[in-house]
């Protein structure tokens, strides 16, 4: 079907829907935008969907909301007994995440599938524990994590309560493609309710059990009890669905002194005090650290909207503000926990963490320290709970900890993916801890430079929008795989990876990298550096990861600036 049909098709298919006419009709002259709305359909993946909101085939809207839970419920009918567990459903403070999430479930229920519906916000963590805890056979949140407010998402989530596997998703992705919008029917609300197949999970049925089991993870709780009431904290949610558990946890395990920021506490679909409701960016303390001033905090913390991820910025003892990075939150959350259990004996023979494959050596080189062994899996935390399922099936590692580069960190086996209300509170007592021994969160950081070398990481994303952007990221892998650089910014390269060949090369000799097929690159380069390139498999991007290290600051992050210069040419 070509683009001009395809959106003839729509006007004519949803007649009846007076505001998908209106976007539609709104871009009758307007070529380009037709063809980017139609020139393909929404991509569904292992990340599941996401997308900007508005009418068209390759937009997040209803349609295609009801369209890829069909295709869900009917994969999931291959097997009736387990379908009958049911889905979980959950939502963040996105435009239309209420009402997507309500279409889900009558879909769900149409197609003769139980859904259980949270009734308010809650974040993905919970949801991921949630299908565990009732025993669901798959669950589903709306969001678009961190993106700009005019995206929205749909993630897709196993039994397991991890994001579902390439395989999971390629077999739902083929019934979707097989279905038509115009078969995707809702059930009445009542009428689902009473068969028994609508269920609204209140603030009382999940949130008690997984608070509970969050607190289990603190660390040193008895030096939370002294230290607790000490410490004063700024914390800001960006009007997405973490304020509730958030504020609770800290409060539960005796953090008392935590300003919340007014003016971003509310759910708030324009994310109108932000320029995007992302924790990596400095934008997004802006607020806080003024907070924190008036305060005389020394400790900001932000999770995104649907409370995946968690950024933090400290005080230094220059009286500035530092944000730390992904990779630098996850060393201090590793570094604390393995330190922390090993002078307390409880630190396993068998320990094991997680990261990605982006994420910095630093990590490494901690875990090694302590005896720990550091398993790396490709992007994507589905990947990271993947692996806390294959230790606790062979029994062969006990989990400790998992982190990404992108500011997602886990330490609990009860939940399946990154847990920002984890990570808010292991942070917090982390900070506890710095100030029990009289020195900053910051301080901490600096020490564990000090002792294992200085890394810098830096991630550049180019955005490549459209066909032709899509277009342009396959020519610049092929070429890269055709050509690869032999050596960047004087640094020689020593091996290259290839992911989607799924062979390691050095010297001439290639070896299995023994993980999935995956359209990554990555260079290693002389003295432990490395470049890693990787188009964005939820965004029209390809980004580019380039870590350094030296034994100073100032070595490391001179080099970075050449090797990444070096490595944006490989994109032109």
């Amino acid at each position: 079907m070509d683009v001009m049909t395809a959106y003839e098709q729509w006007l004519k298919d949803f007649a009846a829907d007076a505001d998908t006419v209106n976007d539609l009709k709104a871009i009758a002259n307007d070529p380009k935008e037709i063809e980017d709305r139609f020139y393909t359909e929404l991509s569904f993946g292992t990340a599941g969907m996401r997308g900007v909101l508005g009418a068209g085939m390759n937009r997040m809207n209803r349609y295609n909301v009801r369209r890829a839970t069909k295709g869900l419920a009917q994969y999931l009918l291959q097997n009736p007994e387990q379908a009958a567990r049911g889905v979980v459903i959950a939502y963040d403070s996105r435009r239309f995440s209420a009402e997507f999430a309500k279409d889900t479930a009558l879909v769900l229920a149409q197609e003769g599938v139980p859904a259980y519906l949270f009734d308010a916000l809650r974040p993905v963590p919970v949801l991921s524990y949630a299908v565990r805890h009732l025993h669901a056979i798959a669950g589903i949140v709306i969001t678009a994590s961190h993106n700009p407010p005019q995206y929205n998402g749909y993630k897709v989530y196993g039994e397991d309560g991890a994001q579902v596997g390439p395989e999971a998703a390629e077999g739902i992705t083929k019934i979707i493609r097989a279905t038509r919008y115009t078969d995707c029917t809702l059930m009445d609300e009542q009428e689902a309710i009473a068969k028994g197949l609508l269920k609204y999970i209140g603030n009382k049925e999940v949130d008690d059990d997984y608070i509970a089991e969050v607190k289990t993870l603190c660390v040193q709780p008895e030096m939370l009890e002294k230290m607790g009431s000490e410490l004063s904290i700024v914390y800001t949610p960006v009007h997405g669905s973490g304020n509730v558990p958030v504020r609770r946890i800290l409060k539960e395990i005796g953090i008392s002194n935590v300003s919340v920021v007014k003016e971003q506490e509310l759910p708030d679909p324009a994310f109108s005090t932000v320029k995007v409701p992302n924790p990596e960016e400095p934008d997004t303390f802006r607020l806080a650290i003024k907070l924190a001033d008036e305060k005389g905090a020394k400790v900001i913390f932000a999770t995104d909207p649907d409370c995946d991820r968690l950024g933090v910025a400290v005080k230094t003892s220059a009286g500035d503000w530092q944000l730390l990075t992904g990779n630098q939150i996850g060393c201090v959350l590793l570094h604390y926990i393995l330190s922390a259990k090993k002078k307390q004996g409880k630190l396993p023979a068998n320990g094991a963490a997680v990261k990605s494959i982006v994420s910095t050596s630093l990590a490494n080189k901690i875990a090694a320290s302590f005896g720990v062994e550091m398993f790396e899996t490709l992007t994507g935390f589905k990947f990271i709970g993947e692996k806390i399922q294959q230790f606790q099936d062979t029994g062969s590692h006990t989990f400790l900890f998992g982190f990404e580069e992108s500011y997602g960190f886990l330490s609990s086996t009860f939940v399946r993916d990154k847990d920002g209300v984890n990570a808010s509170m292991l942070i917090a007592e982390v900070a506890c801890a710095c100030a029990a021994q009289g020195i900053t969160l910051y301080d901490y950081v600096q020490s564990i430079f000090a002792e294992y070398g200085y890394f810098v990481e830096k991630v550049v994303s180019v955005t490549l929008p459209g066909k032709e952007g899509l277009g342009r990221m396959k020519e610049i892998m092929a070429g890269l795989r055709q050509n690869h650089p032999t050596e960047l910014s004087g640094l020689k390269v020593t091996a290259v990876r290839d992911y989607k060949t799924g062979l390691r090369t050095a010297g001439g000799v290639s070896e299995p990298t023994g993980l999935p097929a995956s359209d990554v690159l990555y260079f290693e380069l002389e003295k432990g550096n490395w470049v890693c390139v990787r188009p964005s498999g939820t965004e029209p991007k390809i980004k580019l990861y380039v870590n350094t290290n030296a034994s100073d600051k100032a070595t490391a992050e001179k080099l970075n600036v050449a090797l990444r210069e070096a490595a944006e040419n490989l994109l032109k």
